[in-house]
């Protein structure tokens, strides 16, 4: 098993509140990353589940009763930021990934921590 990395994402300047991006791992799985309105970082995975569409990074960052929340851009499934699962249907979770800001810049683990690898 290869050790567990940070990988530098962006810098946080480049990541707006409310806005996501796609990260491209080095194991080739894309990742979805965001930045909350109260600059929470939160990695998960780009592939919509439903769709099997690489949209999640497009997604609508917002919460629900104070869960940070993304909703898939196509048809609008509501996953929590935190642990990846689904709010709309429970046998349904995104993968995650720690998140780091170091030096201004957002890192990501490579080593998943959750959801369906």
């Amino acid at each position: 098993t290869q050790p567990a990395l940070w990988i530098n994402a962006c810098p946080t300047h480049r990541l707006h509140p409310a806005d996501g991006a796609a990260v491209l791992m080095p194991d080739g799985r894309q990742v979805a990353l965001f930045r909350t309105l109260d600059d929470h970082y939160y990695a998960v995975d780009n592939i919509d589940p439903f769709t099997q569409a690489a949209v999640m990074s497009r997604g609508i960052v917002g919460d629900r009763a104070g869960e940070p929340t993304v909703a898939s851009p196509m048809l609008k499934n509501v996953f929590s930021l935190r642990t990846g699962q689904s709010l709309d249907d429970e046998t349904v979770r995104l993968t995650t990934w720690p998140v780091r800001v170091h030096d201004a810049t957002i890192q990501i683990n490579t080593r998943a921590e959750q959801g369906t690898p």
